[in-house]
């Protein structure tokens, strides 16, 4: 595949970085980078986020959009990182000039390749943006212009940026904040409503009156209970700190996760939201639940199909689990604050590999699993703990903390609320979307995006580890298709025995 990259008049080639040219009236932030950002900088990672298009690429449009619509709404686009010594050595954000023909390129792929299979073409263009570098001399984030037909897609475009610059939740408000309805362009596009709970994973109950008896028990005992939950949380993440590690399985790395990066290649597929409602409301559990239950159906139907061992064996694994720590209540339906930086916590939720009768039984094992992680303090606790070594050892101690757990986990999982409908963003109409991260050391990485009425998984895998990566697709695929046939013949069945 030939990859020279150009934009308008002024390209550029892969393997000359273009210069940035800071201004002489450069000021300091008055915020250093923040704790995490710092953290997400020493690890090198990026975000890639691939958007279908609904029409062919109109260059002239698309720079006017990025220049009044994207870099005033976030000024991380327009800032580099430096390091202050005057902060003692302290990274911050420093406002420069942008040149969009250094951001915005158009690669020349062999014409060959596309017109063989443009899907391929695409995936594995976005394949190699995992194994190069980016030019630290600018602000860390580029648009990569795919102006071909694909089979979901007239055209695609993939926004590369590092991770320090901000998190998912930062990109979606971003996203819907800079775009309109395609259904209706004369109003901006809508996210979904918030969920029901107001505050974090763990949300205080207040105490009911000590006349209430039985409720009063039920209060004190949900406290010790949190208690306990949190302490035997708070044991488990020291362990996996210090020795505990998941089972060797195809899943984790053959070299343990020694080898900084990996090319990654990512795969995706839409799902029907509808069809993940209809499972949530059978078993009466969150959306959330259900996909971390047809994650743990899609990797038991692979794991025993390719390493053919008996289908009663249980394997007992673990992902690490993002967390959007921002308010519930700063969630908005109609976006009219851009979410900046990161504000992620994790915690550490175990899953099985095992073949059930019933296929609702994953997602009934993740509801269990996932309301024992509410009843709990953990995400509290590990945010804490990140901010604190940061804070008192630097970035590199909180990373390799990080990179610990990661290490000694199966799989990263994420699930980013994307627009709960269409967007035309820079004047083109978006009819697919989905997002993944690289730099991690685990293997496979799993991440789910709502957008419009389907949910889109894009699997981030090692190139070499999984080169059969689209059968796990397709298990996920067969898995969600089971467990909503299951679901539903549950529903007649309630429906006849009333």
């Amino acid at each position: 595949m030939e990859v020279t990259m150009n934009a308008g008049s002024g390209g550029r080639s892969v393997g000359t970085p273009p210069s940035v040219r800071v201004s002489a009236e450069t000021e300091w932030s008055e915020e250093p980078m923040s704790p995490t950002g710092r953290v997400m900088e020493d690890m090198g990672a990026h975000i890639l986020s691939v958007l279908g298009l609904g029409i062919p690429v109109n260059l002239p449009v698309f720079r006017a959009g990025i220049e009044t619509e994207l870099l005033p709404r976030y000024p991380r686009f327009c800032s580099i990182q430096v390091m202050d010594e005057s902060w003692g050595g302290k990274q911050r954000w420093v406002r420069t000039k942008v040149d969009l023909d250094d951001h915005i390129i158009i690669p020349r792929i062999d014409p060959a390749a596309v017109e063989c299979d443009p899907d391929k073409a695409v995936e594995d263009y976005v394949a190699s943006l995992s194994m190069l570098p980016m030019d630290r001399r600018r602000p860390l984030w580029e648009f990569h212009l795919l102006d071909f037909p694909t089979s979901e897609a007239t055209s695609t475009m993939v926004l590369r940026l590092h991770h320090s610059i901000g998190d998912g939740m930062s990109l979606m408000t971003l996203y819907v904040a800079s775009s309109r309805s395609t259904a209706d362009p004369a109003r901006l596009p809508t996210m979904p409503p918030p969920p029901r709970r107001t505050g974090e994973i763990y949300q205080l109950q207040p105490r009911p009156p000590l006349s209430s008896g039985k409720a009063l028990l039920a209060w004190v005992l949900s406290y010790l209970l949190l208690a306990w939950n949190t302490l035997v949380d708070c044991v488990f993440l020291a362990a996996t700190i210090l020795f505990l590690s998941d089972p060797r399985t195809m899943f984790m790395r053959s070299d343990g996760g020694l080898q900084a990066h990996h090319r990654k290649r990512f795969i995706h597929r839409n799902l029907s939201l509808d069809d993940v409602k209809l499972i949530k409301t059978a078993v009466k559990c969150t959306i959330n639940d259900v996909l971390v239950g047809v994650t743990s159906a899609a990797l038991s139907r692979y794991y025993f199909r390719m390493s053919g061992d008996i289908d009663t064996k249980r394997i007992c694994l673990r992902s690490f689990l993002l967390v959007n720590t921002r308010p519930v209540s700063c969630r908005q339906i109609n976006v009219t604050k851009v979410e900046k930086g990161n504000q992620l916590s994790s915690l550490i939720c175990p899953f099985h590999i095992a073949l059930h009768d019933d296929p609702l039984e994953h997602v009934r094992k993740a509801k269990r699993f996932m309301d024992r992680k509410k009843s709990s303090l953990e995400v509290a606790i590990i945010n804490v703990a990140g901010e604190f070594l940061v804070k008192y050892f630097g970035a590199k101690a909180g990373a390799s903390a990080l990179r610990l757990f990661m290490k000694r986990t199966t799989i990263i999982f994420s699930n980013v609320v994307g627009p709960a409908e269409k967007i035309t963003l820079c004047g083109h109409p978006v009819v697919s979307m989905g997002s993944s991260v690289y730099g991690q050391p685990q293997a496979l990485t799993v991440h789910y995006q709502n957008y419009g009425n389907t949910i889109n998984v894009t699997l981030a895998v090692d190139d070499k580890q999984f080169p059969d990566c689209h059968e796990l697709l397709d298990d996920l695929v067969e898995s969600i298709r089971l467990i909503k046939n299951a679901a539903g013949l549950r529903s007649i069945s309630s429906v006849h025995s009333n």
